[in-house]
């Protein structure tokens, strides 16, 4: 867990895996067994037991969550000249994927609340060529999922989940994942659940997974071997990393109660803060599995949330900014002035330590050294 020490205390990392099941023994057994690659008995076990822990029919393994995303927009039939809308805050993969389909991303501001895609900004953008809408699921809080998806009824759009920050998130007691016509999760290191690198696909659309099984496997037709109708890809999760997966959903509960339980000493730790931060919060509708704890500042800019994070990183605290939005990237550039609630988060946004392995202890002393700087500030 050390990164280094600070005047007699561990460093405390923004993120970290937390192994302590059996990780070490699945994965053994796949190098016992020789079964490393993208073949073996973990892939299986570890769609199935995904597909059943979703509530889902299908669920498909695959190399990380931007391919899976890619997948899903090619199994939708998204092409060049299609556009497909996606929110403005949000991590780059989102945006990119569309573009892989040599399509164009239309991007669409936050509402404050939740900062998700703001249903009420939806539908002007929706134009001849749009073919379909991205929704992310941002920092674990599921979007406002009845109207985006009334909307997109309307419209004749299809609906992707992006849930890589989400898994078990819920929105009016569904989880997300079962929402839209399809989605894709993320086990990058960083989230929830790993695989170290990793992705999964998830749906109830039997021809949609045949689809995306066809593209993951360089096209290959599933009852000839070597033959390869359509241009596919490698996108291929390692039996390893199953394993891994595996492991990590048996223990899935604990995890997600280790966020939770951290979330709320933050909220406890902060609460009288409330004059200079505002913390992201769960709504009504929806369970929160705060796959990062987020603060923003009530005033100021980019420089002031980023001199905190140097106070707090001398302190030996790591944080993160929230996201860039995507039309402050250059690939998507963007300076109409459409996207205020994203300009906003993105600028004064900051995520604290959030992962299993951090105490009470850690969460009561980042919450005192932030306290202390926001005291001092001017």
């Amino acid at each position: 867990m050390t990164e280094s020490t600070l005047q007699g205390r561990t460093r405390i990392p923004v993120a970290q895996p937390v192994f302590a099941g059996n990780e070490a023994r699945y994965v053994a057994d796949c190098v016992e067994s020789g079964w490393v690659s993208s073949n073996g008995p973990y892939i299986a076990k570890f769609e199935q037991a995904f597909a059943s822990w979703c509530g889902v029919r299908h669920a498909l393994t695959c190399a990380n969550g931007t391919a899976a995303l890619h997948l899903l927009l090619m199994a939708h039939g998204v092409g060049p000249g299609d556009q497909v809308l996606v929110p403005s805050l949000t991590y780059i993969a989102t945006a990119n994927a569309v573009r892989y389909c040599g399509a164009e991303p239309v991007l669409v501001d936050s509402e404050p609340r939740t900062w998700n895609i703001d249903p009420a900004a939806l539908e002007a953008c929706i134009g001849p060529r749009t073919k379909g809408i991205i929704v992310v699921h941002l920092y674990g809080h599921s979007a406002d999922m009845d109207p985006i998806m009334a909307i997109a009824r309307e419209h004749g759009l299809f609906v992707v989940e992006d849930a890589a920050e989400a898994h078990g998130a819920s929105y009016k007691g569904r989880k997300v994942g079962t929402l839209g016509d399809s989605a894709s999760f993320s086990f990058f290191g960083n989230k929830v659940m790993t695989t170290g690198e990793g992705g999964m696909v998830v749906t109830n659309d039997s021809a949609l997974a045949d689809r995306v099984r066809l593209l993951k496997g360089q096209g290959m037709d599933p009852h000839r071997r070597y033959w390869f109708p359509v241009v596919g890809y490698n996108y291929r999760m390692t039996n390893i990393q199953a394993a891994l997966g595996l492991a990590q959903l048996e223990r899935i509960d604990a995890l997600l109660q280790a966020r939770r339980d951290v979330a709320a000493g933050y909220q406890r730790g902060l609460a009288g803060l409330a004059d200079r931060l505002e913390l992201h919060n769960e709504s009504s509708w929806a369970h929160h599995i705060y796959w990062m704890f987020n603060v923003l500042l009530r005033d100021g800019d980019a420089h002031d949330r980023d001199a905190l994070m140097a106070k707090l990183d001398s302190d030996g605290i790591e944080t993160r900014p929230v996201f860039y939005p995507m039309h402050c990237m250059p690939p998507y550039q963007d300076d109409s002035g459409r996207y205020p609630v994203a300009d906003r988060v993105g600028s004064r946004g900051l995520s604290l330590p959030t992962h299993a392995a951090l105490t009470e202890a850690d969460v009561a002393y980042i919450c005192e050294r932030l306290a202390h700087h926001l005291a001092t500030r001017p």
